[in-house]
């Protein structure tokens, strides 16, 4: 099966990773072809790839009016790893291991925003769940601004059974939730080999997911509304992890 990934950043990142199969580079006519279009046609050419020029209207009609800013990569599917590999890319860098986990997220735009707050960090690696989530579909990828190619992303089956996998080999799991239960992120160590498990908007973390975590950190509010949405919160947690570590 192919996949046509949209939106200039995210098709330069494709190219750039070169995790996926490549088929062919589609530019709308009229577009200039210059700056980030310019280094795109200049990658593909390079890779030995087919560029087609087409009508605007065509790659709107492809796409579905989505906002591909005149260019479409044809790609092979997204090439998920296992869980060992992110641990190993942890050992590879000499740095306790960094996750982070998504519980049943669904929004393309809240889990693009935090894949590229992933790769901003450095995280080793992100766990989804395979059923009743959002995977990483093309507008998951233009959302990330093409993060995605750059991580190690794992589609598991149970992830109360992975959070448990990764407790074993040492890994604190932390839940983020806001629950009295929970301490406050200024005040929680974070400074050790991590899983950030985020849920998603509304329910939050799933009950056993919940339960299985070595403990919670919640974000403090001083304004009016209730929480933060899962990408804002989510990313300050990992921002605020990366601090606690020096910033590896």
């Amino acid at each position: 099966m192919s996949e046509q990934l949209y939106g200039r950043n995210a098709v330069r990142e494709a190219i750039r990773a070169g995790r996926r199969t490549m088929h062919r580079l589609v530019i709308s006519n009229g577009v200039q072809e210059t700056g980030v279009i310019a280094e795109i046609v200049k990658m593909a050419e390079l890779a030995g790839m087919t560029i087609q020029r087409v009508e605007r209207q065509l790659l709107d009609k492809q796409l579905r009016d989505a906002n591909h800013q005149g260019v479409m990569l044809d790609t092979g599917e997204y090439p998920y790893v296992e869980l060992d590999e992110c641990l190993a890319l942890a050992t590879e860098r000499g740095e306790p291991p960094l996750l982070l986990l998504l519980d049943h997220l669904q929004d393309p735009q809240n889990i693009g925003t935090l894949l590229r707050t992933a790769e901003v960090v450095g995280v080793h690696g992100v766990a989804l769940p395979g059923r009743r989530a959002a995977e990483i579909t093309p507008a998951v990828v233009n959302a990330s601004s093409g993060a995605t190619e750059h991580l190690k992303i794992v589609l598991v089956t149970n992830l109360s059974q992975t959070i448990a996998t990764l407790q074993k080999q040492g890994v604190w799991v932390v839940g983020l939730e806001d629950d009295e239960q929970a301490q406050d992120l200024d005040s929680a160590d974070l400074n050790l080999p991590l899983a950030l498990v985020v849920g998603a908007e509304g329910p939050g973390l799933a009950r056993l997911v919940r339960e299985r975590c070595d403990f919670l950190v919640r974000l403090p509010m001083a304004g009016q509304i209730a929480s933060l949405n899962a990408s804002v919160a989510g990313s300050i947690a990992l921002y605020n992890a990366w601090r606690q570590r020096g910033k590896q």
